[in-house]
């Protein structure tokens, strides 16, 4: 048995890619796409008819350069989203602009926007994931979202106040991310590698799942932005784990057995203090953790400068 394989035996797999044939390649469970995903695949000549189609609708709607310009974007984010779908049996995510992560009403707008393109095309909503930044305005947007069952992925996720803050607003999902925990640590400490056992990364996205699990929190656990294989192998038995396309095809090159890292067991062995926090208590437990602070700051930025290239993309497309 691969390695890819034997971890699907413990873990819903999920595919971080917005090319829809690597996604048929490996088979996942679900899904994860964001600007800078689908702005690769938008610029590949096999996808040149979900653009047009897209490019179709923008142009026939009233407004200016910058109202059609969005119309695109949402339209083109639901034709990669419903591509997917036709392939994977669960869910996609689909991003918000990273300019809205400090706007609640913002990102609760654009989220029934996008909810009502894919349902315009037959998607229910129970197979889409609207992906938001964790700040606090972001967690308050997908309280609400939830409650008018539209699931959201809370993403940028690096501090364990982010996590309680998600669990208790009743998100469907959390994605912590490994790889720039594991980034930030390595250059604060001056190394060129940080072992397995004493990856922050990993140990962060350990001590989540065993939160949410001691607790009884309904909230998914999906580690993602893996900079190795061996921290994917670490997190088997996490509820998924979005992996890109290089690190699955070197899971799925190698043959060997995947034992499950989290278990029940080991997340009661932690004897962990369950905590409650309002805005004020999410903010200072925040801000205690420099490493979250930054990463968190970082991440919006990158991912700003990710959309902004597609909207780039998109403008052309519009004004041609």
């Amino acid at each position: 048995m691969n390695r890819l394989d034997a971890l699907k035996r413990h873990t819903t797999v999920v595919a971080d890619t917005g090319d829809v044939e690597a996604i048929r390649e490996f088979a996942p469970q679900d899904a994860t796409t964001n600007p800078s995903l689908i702005l690769k695949a938008a610029e590949q000549e096999r996808y040149r008819d979900l653009v047009d189609r897209s490019l179709a609708a923008a142009r026939g709607r009233a407004g200016g350069e910058r109202e059609r310009t969005e119309v695109f974007l949402d339209e083109l984010f639901v034709a990669f989203g419903r591509e997917i779908l036709r392939i994977v049996p669960g869910r996609v995510s689909t991003e918000v602009d990273a300019r809205l992560s400090f706007d609640t009403e913002g990102t609760v707008a654009k989220a029934r926007r996008l909810i009502e393109l894919y349902e315009r095309d037959g998607v229910d909503r129970e197979r889409v994931l609207i992906k938001i930044a964790s700040t606090w305005e972001g967690i308050r947007a997908a309280a609400l979202l939830e409650q008018h069952r539209i699931h959201c992925n809370l993403t940028l996720l690096f501090g364990f106040a982010q996590a309680v803050a998600c669990a208790e607003a009743g998100v469907t999902l959390v994605s912590p991310f490994v790889g720039r925990i594991y980034d930030y640590w390595r250059a604060a400490r001056g190394v060129d590698d940080i072992p397995l056992d004493d990856d922050p990364g990993v140990a962060s996205v350990a001590r989540i799942w065993s939160y949410y699990k001691t607790f009884g929190y309904r909230t998914e656990v999906m580690g993602a932005s893996f900079r190795k294989a061996g921290q994917v192998v670490r997190l088997a038995g996490c509820d998924l784990l979005t992996i890109s396309p290089q690190l699955l095809t070197e899971l799925a090159g190698s043959d060997g057995d995947v034992p499950r890292a989290l278990t029940p067991d080991a997340a009661a062995a932690l004897r962990l203090e369950r905590i409650s926090l309002d805005e004020k208590g999410f903010r200072w437990l925040h801000n205690s953790d420099e490493m979250a602070v930054a990463k968190l700051a970082e991440g919006i930025r990158l991912f700003d400068r990710d959309a902004r290239k597609l909207e780039r993309f998109a403008r052309e497309r519009v004004a041609g």
